[in-house]
């Protein structure tokens, strides 16, 4: 059935504003206003300026961005202005959306490093050569304090904490620290610096992202602020949190290596698979329905299809020949039950107890000797193929000796006693 556009909205634009809300939420006004947004800005000659803000509080860019990238690409593939802000300044306080604690707080240094790699891995997504980057320090290290005052004095104390997580902090005695209620201010006014019509976002981003509408309507631009497109969040390998910078552990980085893009793909649950390829791009609405019914028939395989997604993704953020060897090294690691044979080595001293847990954090198996006995507890190390259940094991082996250490499914290293 074919939608009428009102009187006054083009059907092209109708359909465009249609495309673009797919899978995520406008707000407000919805599909109508987007249409009429598009519409003048083909009449004018003015393309949208469309934000999308990044904190650099990680070095790593993951799946979970690409979710909002590629909507940013799509305004971009229709003619309008790409705005891509590095928040540097923002960051140093950390966003405190969804936290139930206070971030610990970035030095400059710290931020600096992370934003350094920023803009190579989002162009694996968008056309940078045609966005507009920019790092919000370049406004926010610069206000003066009477500037600060004039910008905290646009919000009330009580429009703050109406917010879910301060509301929730206060409600359970947690405390909130006094810089961390500027934080929506600040990124709010970069959406009045920038003068955007468009700001995308993830849907924890509801409270932020809408102040910096409120922001722009009080200084001045009562008349056609900027609309905000939120989009879902991806969850982790885990399938239970989001996928977030927060919890490396279920995050899939744009900086993975392919083998370990592809065996992280493979690891997610089953019910998750439908998901991911909706927000990766993969399969739309009704092509999900048509897998979904195929698989409860039982013609399809959950993992042909994750192996269908794992492949087209690492081909996505590589290339086709690595997305084959990473394919080709996970079947014969992981379905052949083969050890790789290009695992590093180690020489060890034989005849002096050497804890398995510091030896984990030393090799770099394990980020901690904490997390080294949480993987042993959940039964995910092994020296040669037999699972370890003490966390207290000692390594000391004869000289001569080797074995294989393997830790979660993708870690592996032989040691050699001398």
């Amino acid at each position: 059935m074919t939608t009428v556009p009102p009187i006054g909205i083009a059907q092209i634009f109708l359909e465009q504003a249609q495309s673009l809300c797919r899978g995520g939420e406008l707000l407000p006004g919805g599909v109508m206003e987007l249409a009429k947004k598009l519409q003048h800005a083909a009449d004018t000659s003015t393309p949208l300026k469309v934000k999308l803000g990044l904190d650099p509080t990680r070095p790593d860019l993951h799946l979970g961005h690409t979710v909002v990238l590629r909507k940013l690409r799509a305004f971009q593939d229709l003619g309008h202005q790409a705005i891509l802000i590095i928040g540097d300044a923002t960051a140093m306080i950390g966003d405190p959306s969804g936290r139930s604690a206070t971030r610990p707080p970035l030095t400059e240094a710290e931020v600096q490093v992370n934003a350094q790699t920023y803009l190579d891995q989002a162009s694996k997504v968008i056309d940078v050569r045609k966005t507009q980057v920019v790092r919000n320090s370049e406004w926010l290290s610069s206000m003066k304090l009477e500037d600060f005052l004039k910008l905290a004095a646009k919000v009330t104390v009580a429009q703050i904490l109406v917010r879910e997580d301060f509301d929730k902090r206060l409600k359970e005695n947690r405390p909130i620290s006094l810089h961390e209620l500027f934080y929506p201010l600040m990124q709010g006014y970069d959406s009045v610096v920038v003068d955007a019509d468009i700001e995308l976002g993830g849907t924890d981003q509801r409270f932020n992202n809408l102040m910096g509408r409120e922001l722009q309507m009080a200084y001045g631009r009562e008349k056609d602020p900027q609309m905000v497109l939120l989009m879902p969040l991806l969850e982790g390998t885990d399938g239970k949190i989001k996928m977030s910078k927060s919890y490396p552990d279920h995050c899939i980085n744009l900086t993975d290596t392919p083998e370990d893009m592809y065996g992280k793909l493979m690891s997610i649950p089953d019910p998750l698979i439908a998901r991911y390829e909706l927000l990766m791009g993969l399969l739309n609405e009704v092509q999900l329905e048509e897998q979904a019914r195929q698989m409860q028939s039982g013609e399809l395989n959950p993992r042909d299809l994750k192996m269908h997604l794992a492949k087209y993704l690492v081909s996505l953020y590589h290339n086709n020949e690595d997305s084959e060897k990473a394919e080709q090294a996970f079947i014969t690691r992981f379905q052949k039950r083969d050890i790789p044979d290009d695992i590093p080595e180690i020489s060890l001293q034989a005849g002096t107890d050497l804890p398995l847990t510091g030896l984990m954090t030393e090799q770099q198996l394990a980020p901690s000797r904490n997390e080294a006995r949480r993987l042993i507890q959940g039964g995910g190390v092994k020296l040669n193929g037999e699972k370890v259940i003490d966390t207290e094991t000692q390594i000391n082996f004869a000289a001569g000796t080797s074995l294989v250490l393997q830790v979660g499914k993708r870690k592996f290293l032989k040691l050699n006693f001398q």
